[in-house]
């Protein structure tokens, strides 16, 4: 199946491995109008240099599905990857409602918010051409930074409207839990009253959650769950990711993705919870899966074969392969 690319479609078969979950930029809704901005020339410089980095690790395609209204940029993203050679997919769809869904589309019906997906998908996000690859949704908050007790009506609403887009045109599905209150379950309960496909659905943001029994919940089903914030561990220890991580391996279920949910650039000026956090964190970062999770995994005694799986098989498969 042909995928696209912030550079042009290429077939699933060709990802080679690929980092799920990562971003080039991000910024809360209201970053542009805050007059530091950010110096666009140092900034591409800086992400070709780390696109560069995982390219001599091993990597050849990278993942950003940071969402409409959270600083996507989507000429960032293809001047990076025509400078290094990365293969960059970017996402539509918004995020969640602590955090985002702007009031224009929190007016909107499901229809009209698919309505929006399905162009971008289909024509190009605005004037730039640029399509996106993968439709993100977003339930819960930010640990430490919201308390969320359910999926909220407009989180709902954007989930249909999601799951609609991915009818109609094939993308995949990624969301956005929180690790401190999870909502796969019930977004998959929500996607199943659309019909979707689950192959087509991560559940993202799992490997800090830390129960087996909604990952198998999870997995039971044939959703993919993504294992990608290795790196931070303000929200959860990579000891306790790597022990869920391989004690799923260890009894047979492998439909996960790698990552580390990564920012290259914050736009705009930090926040005292996000400083704090990223000086908690200092192996967040595009290499940390590469340098040092992959390692410890094989030292546990995780085979090359089964993380080929889950680094190449497993995206050529949610894909479309």
């Amino acid at each position: 199946m042909a995928i696209n690319t912030v550079t042009g479609k290429i077939n699933a078969r060709d990802l080679g491995f690929t980092l799920i979950h990562e971003h080039l930029t991000a910024g809360f809704p209201g970053w542009e109008l805050d007059n530091r901005g950010f110096n666009r020339k140092s900034e591409v410089g800086k992400a070709v240099d780390r696109m560069k980095e995982i390219q001599d690790l091993g990597v050849a395609s990278f993942v950003d599905p940071c969402p409409m209204e959270l600083g996507r940029d989507p000429e960032f993203a293809a001047e990076v990857a025509e400078k290094s050679g990365m293969r960059v997919i970017i996402a539509t769809g918004l995020y969640n409602d602590a955090f985002g869904i702007p009031q224009h589309f929190r007016m909107l019906s499901a229809d009209d918010i698919a309505d929006v997906y399905i162009q971008e998908l289909t024509e190009g996000i605005g004037k730039t051409g640029i399509k996106p690859g993968l439709i993100k949704t977003a339930t819960g908050g930010i640990p430490g930074m919201s308390v969320d007790t359910a999926i909220t009506a407009n989180e709902e609403k954007c989930l249909r409207a999601a799951a609609r887009a991915q009818k109609k045109t094939g993308a995949p599905l990624l969301c956005h839990n929180s690790e401190s209150s999870p909502f796969g379950r019930e977004t998959l309960d929500i996607f199943k009253e659309e019909g979707v496909d689950f192959n087509r659905v991560l559940i993202g943001h799992a490997c800090g959650v830390g129960d087996m029994k909604y990952y198998f919940d999870i997995l039971n089903r044939g959703a993919w769950i993504g294992f990608d914030r290795f790196g931070l561990e303000p929200i959860a220890p990579d000891k306790m990711r790597l022990a869920s991580l391989i004690g799923l391996l260890a009894v047979g279920f492998d439909r996960i993705m790698l990552s580390q949910d990564a920012v290259g650039c914050w736009l705009g000026r930090t926040f005292p919870a996000i400083e704090k956090m990223m000086e908690a964190a200092p192996n967040s970062n595009y290499a940390h899966v590469c340098k040092h999770i992959i390692p410890q995994m094989l030292k546990a005694g995780v085979s090359e074969a089964k993380i080929r799986t889950l680094t190449v098989d497993n995206p050529r498969a949610y894909f479309g392969d």
